[in-house]
């Protein structure tokens, strides 16, 4: 990593508390949703005894306010901002609560619960005004203060470092610039130059990066993409310094420095909560498959032992989450001559040595059943690209870019590639953006999307 000759960047290394290390984790999140218990306690014991129906009052008004972004991170933090949302969001409740309480004839009045909403309602401002109040004033004193990368040292990010190291409120301290071929001359960067963008990785690691901010810089916008995408792996917070920034209007991943506005990139799938559940959900889809289709599986395992001999399952090494190896298991539809057959050869659909027993298998994709053992051990996922063998993954990765961006992932029993008809002999590239694109995109309504279409194309018989 090429750094600025003679600078001492020991000031730059991180050395943290614990308490600045949870800080820094967890964010405002928990503040906030203290906060917001307290304020529903307090309007609770001013306006008479707690019952059933608040409880359903307070679990809408938080579920209103995380659908309004209101728990996430934000660098610009203001009460007249949140203002609508943090008294209408709450009356929303009530109307909700109290509709049901008269649907339901849970006897509490009315006008009790309507109170206690507008009660909660002037609480949460309060509250909220303080707690913004309390994290500015930690970001600026030093508390809070996030180590800040920022790529691209051009006038953009020149001016974008000045006004971070003169208000410190935003929370984000740059420790340095990532280019290439920068524009700004060493006397007029106001931070130091760690490195070219191809060192943000390790720059990450080194300095304790929490935050990278994408100013304009040499590196093409292809470029960008591959070096922003080794990012995925790491705790990280990406912002961009939009294109036409002077144009740009207010949206809800907007945000800004002193004027100059960002957007917040998406979190990494693999780091949100609900990825755990995806896990969860393989665990118990898989568990409860291999139970169901017992009977199923038994019948084609007799059935490709009648057609010829050898064993009924088959066994293949394919790639999978981070590049790496792992044995994927099948139906034996036919056996190949030489291990080296199986590793190479693309596509046996068309085989003449393709039984009877072995051309049902395929096109009814029961053949790929067995893979729900590689599920429960967590090789793969229900829905995740469709992992290949690592003789034609390292030709496609030197063929077609950003193929093996597909590895973000754990491979996929079905993947959103495959719905869209992408199987066989059918085109890399396609595959691969479809992947990319499933991977930025992800979420668990998408995972059920996929396995819905997936079941139609097996009840039509549509597998390779």
């Amino acid at each position: 990593m090429s750094i600025d000759d003679q600078l001492d960047l020991t000031s730059l290394k991180p050395s943290r508390t614990v308490t600045e290390r949870t800080l820094l984790r967890y964010g405002v999140r928990p503040l906030f949703g203290v906060l917001d218990v307290v304020a529903f306690a307090a309007a609770v014991a001013m306006t008479g005894p707690p019952r059933g129906l608040h409880l359903v009052l307070l679990v809408l008004t938080v579920g209103l306010y995380a659908s309004a972004g209101l728990y996430r991170p934000r660098l610009s933090l203001s009460v007249l901002d949140d203002l609508p949302s943090l008294v209408g969001r709450p009356l929303a409740a009530a109307a909700v609560t109290t509709t049901a309480g008269v649907a339901l004839r849970a006897g509490q009045p009315v006008e009790s619960l309507l109170l206690t909403a507008c009660v909660m309602a002037g609480a949460l401002v309060t509250l909220r005004a303080l707690g913004y109040a309390v994290v500015r004033r930690c970001r600026r004193d030093g508390v809070v203060s996030h180590p800040t990368v920022i790529l691209g040292a051009g006038r953009v990010g020149g001016h974008l470092a000045e006004l971070l190291l003169q208000h410190p409120e935003y929370g984000l301290r740059p420790v340095g610039f990532l280019d290439s071929d920068p524009l700004l001359g060493r006397d007029e960067r106001p931070i130091p130059l760690l490195g070219g963008t191809e060192s943000l990785s390790s720059v990450i690691v080194e300095f304790g990066v929490h935050n990278v901010i994408v100013a304009f810089g040499a590196a093409p916008e292809s470029q960008m993409v591959d070096v922003i995408r080794t990012c995925d792996r790491l705790e990280t917070e990406i912002f961009f310094v939009p294109r036409l920034f002077e144009l740009s209007s207010s949206s809800r991943d907007m945000d800004q420095v002193w004027g100059l506005p960002l957007v917040r990139m998406h979190r990494a799938a693999f780091r949100t909560p609900s990825w755990r559940v995806k896990r969860l959900i393989d665990v118990v889809l898989a568990a409860t498959a291999l139970v169901a289709l017992f009977p199923v599986m038994a019948v084609c395992a007799l059935a490709v032992a009648l057609e010829s001999r050898g064993g009924i399952f088959f066994s293949q090494e394919r790639v999978g989450l981070d590049g790496r190896s792992f044995k994927v298991w099948k139906f034996r539809s036919l056996k190949p001559a030489s291990e080296t057959e199986s590793q190479t050869t693309w596509n046996i659909a068309n085989d003449a040595r393709l039984g009877p027993v072995g051309k049902v298998l395929r096109k009814t994709s029961l053949d790929e059943l067995p893979q729900l053992w590689n599920i429960l051990r967590g090789d793969m996922s229900v829905v995740g690209p469709r992992p290949e063998r690592p003789h034609f993954a390292s030709r496609f990765a030197e063929s077609f870019p950003r193929y093996s961006h597909r590895h973000r992932v754990p491979a996929g029993l079905t993947g959103y590639a495959q719905v869209h008809g992408l199987r066989g002999d059918t085109s890399i590239e396609d595959r691969a953006r479809f992947d990319n694109y499933y991977i930025e995109n992800w979420s668990l309504w998408a995972d059920a999307k996929i396995v819905v279409r997936t079941i139609g194309q097996v009840v039509r018989g549509s597998g390779g």
